[in-house]
Formats: structure tokens, C-alpha cells, sequence
């Protein structure tokens, strides 16, 4: 049954034949930012599901809509909200991580909520709170080459466990920027899944995989389990350009640009990077032009990259995340996260 409230389209217990052959179809047949009820062999227990926050990052719907069509009955009840469909369905399909003139859905998860984003993101969480949840996941992917990892703010057996079943790396972060898990920390055990690229199919199988792990299995969190085989990463600093800066990716510096990144950056993508390593060419301004910022709010630019005649070189041992080549999402978003190594 569907139907629809200011902000969302509500689809109670979609059925195998209702969902469409292909995830295009099921896009067209939600319309917008959807909630999908699906009640499982226990009612009295119930799980989260968000995904499809960026139009761009197709892995999680691709999973919920495998997942829908094999009809399977989950363990306990299973709550989906999927955000930015439109995004997703503007032509080419899954090339937007949002319409213009559109709010990032992943930065919304906080007071005020003045916006149309805003607003979704405030009837979501007001859902939320009618179940007593036992976890939620977040499923996104990486806009360049990446393996899987999950993201949490609040680290525990709980959040351990929920990584374990995509990955066996958990990033720890005490950023801030508005998401949802930011909005749930205290209330749900949550993480965000980082699948992979959003371009590889490796990761559309993990997310279908760990999916399926999350919605049947009985106990989330069985008790005396460890989980040592989880590797933590904590306090990640985010790294952007100043405001009205660009950036190029080629393999020799782009002179109209006020830095270059290697064209193959995001093979550096949760690699150990070693002091001296080249990642690309700094523009005039060299390193004024970047904002490193960790959850203080200090910019630690200077602390993290060097230049040595025109190239850029990392200044300390460390990892990089979300490294992106799209030079697009790389101004209108961030460069990549940067983990030094005394966080590791």
C-alpha cells in the first residue's frame, strides 16, 4: 500500500511483484524520498536502513531492490528511507550526488530544518523514534576506488559488530557535518558503510551481502563476541579548498588550476602514505589554498602536505580516504579525509 505525507512517499510491505525488474523501474516507481515499512517473522524488534543519501552512489538501492525482489522475510521488522531518487533518475542515471539548486540530504540531519531537505530529514527522524531500533546502517559508496569501510561516530562492540558484516575496518570520526548517524548516535547503535566505488560492481555485492546479513539474521550483537579483527581508524581530518579555488587531475601540473592532483589519485585511496610522497602539484598559492580542518576546527594544512618545487608531497605518515578524481564534487564537497598515523 502506498501512499504519501508532506515530504515522503510511504510504500507498506512492497511485494516481489510490485518493485519492478530493474532498479530503474523501482526508482521511477518511488518517485522522490521514500519510506518502505517491511515487517519481519519477530514484530515486536526492528532495524534502519538508509541509503541513496547521494544520487550518485547507487550500491545500497541496488541491494534493497535485490533484496525486495528474492522476498525474503526478514528477522525482525525492517524500516528503509531512501532520499535522493530524483537525483539518482536525472539522465545519465546515478551521475548526481544532488540536483542543482538542491541541499546535500547527508549534511540536513540537524536544527534548524528550514529546508526542503530539512524538513525530510525532521519527519524521518520523527519516524525513527516510534521504534525502539536496534541499529541502523547507512550505505553509501566512494566517488573514486576505495575498499569497503564502515564509518561511526560512537565506537563499541555494537558498532564493531555492524561494521563486520561489510568490512574489517571502522573509521572512528568526531567531525561534524550534519549527517544522519550524527542525528542517531545516542539512540541507535549506527554506522555509515563506505561499499567501495561507486563505479565497481565488488561493491554492489558487498552491500547486498552485508545487507542481508543485517536484516536476517537473529542477534546483531551476540553476547561475548569480540571483534579484534576489526582495525579502528580514528579522527579524520577533512581536507577542502578554500572557497573559489579549483583543482585539476591530470599527470603534470594544469597551470590554470590552483592545485593538480594525480589523475590516479584514488589509488591512494586507505593506502599507508609516507612522508615525501608525491600526490600532486601545488598552484601559486601553494598551500593556502587548502583547508585541512579536524574536529577543533583548526586547519593543519601545513602540518599534513608540503611543497618542494611545485610538487605536493604528504608531510607525515598517514591514510587518505574519499579520494575523489571529479573535479566537480571535489570543489562543491571535499579533496579526500586525511587519517594521520599517531590516529591509527
Amino acid at each position: 500500500m502506498k501512499h504519501r505525507t508532506d515530504f515522503l512517499r510511504i510504500w507498506d510491505n512492497p511485494q516481489t511483484e510490485e518493485v519492478g525488474d530493474s532498479v530503474e523501474e523501482f526508482l521511477h516507481l518511488l518517485g522522490g524520498p521514500t519510506w518502505i515499512d517491511i515487517p519481519g517473522k519477530d514484530p515486536s524488534r526492528s532495524r534502519a536502513i538508509v541509503t541513496l543519501l547521494h544520487g550518485n552512489e547507487p550500491s545500497g538501492i541496488r541491494a534493497i531492490h535485490q533484496w525486495l525482489r528474492i522476498g525474503h522475510t526478514p528477522y525482525v521488522n525492517v524500516v528503509c528511507f531512501i532520499g535522493a531518487v530524483e537525483a539518482a533518475l536525472a539522465p545519465p542515471g546515478f551521475a548526481f550526488r544532488t540536483l542543482p539548486g538542491s541541499l546535500d540530504l547527508n549534511r540536513c540531519w540537524q536544527e534548524p530544518y528550514d529546508s526542503v531537505e530539512g524538513h525530510i530529514a525532521q519527519e524521518v527522524l520523527q519516524r525513527f523514534q516510534r521504534f525502539n531500533l536496534e541499529a541502523l546502517i547507512d550505505i553509501h559508496n566512494t566517488s573514486g576506488r576505495s575498499p569497503c569501510y564502515g564509518i561511526t561516530t560512537q565506537i563499541g562492540d555494537k558498532q564493531k559488530a555492524l561494521t563486520a558484516l561489510f568490512s574489517s575496518q571502522l573509521v572512528v570520526t568526531d567531525l561534524r557535518l550534519g549527517t544522519i548517524m550524527e542525528a542517531t548516535e545516542f539512540e541507535t547503535p549506527t554506522i555509515a558503510v563506505e561499499c567501495g566505488g561507486n563505479h565497481d560492481p565488488q561493491s554492489d555485492r558487498l552491500a547486498f551481502d552485508g545487507l542481508s546479513r543485517f536484516t536476517q539474521t537473529d542477534s546483531l550483537f551476540p553476547p561475548g563476541k569480540e571483534y579484534s579483527d576489526i582495525s579502528i581508524f580514528e579522527h579524520p581530518i577533512r581536507v577542502e579548498l578554500r572557497k573559489g579555488a579549483t583543482v585539476a587531475y591530470a599527470s603534470s601540473p594544469v597551470e590554470e588550476a590552483d592545485c593538480t592532483l594525480r589523475c590516479d589519485a584514488d589509488n591512494f585511496n586507505f593506502g599507508v602514505l609516507h612522508p615525501g610522497e608525491q600526490i600532486g602539484w601545488a598552484g601559486p598559492n601553494q598551500l593556502d589554498v587548502f583547508l585541512a580542518r579536524d574536529a577543533k576546527g583548526r586547519n593543519r594544512a601545513k602540518e599534513l602536505f608540503s611543497v618542494l618545487n611545485g610538487q605536493l608531497h604528504i608531510a607525515q605518515p598517514g591514510r587518505i580516504l574519499m579520494m575523489t578524481t571529479d573535479p566537480i564534487l571535489a570543489t562543491s564537497d571535499c579533496l579526500f579525509y586525511f587519517l594521520p598515523s599517531t590516529s591509527q
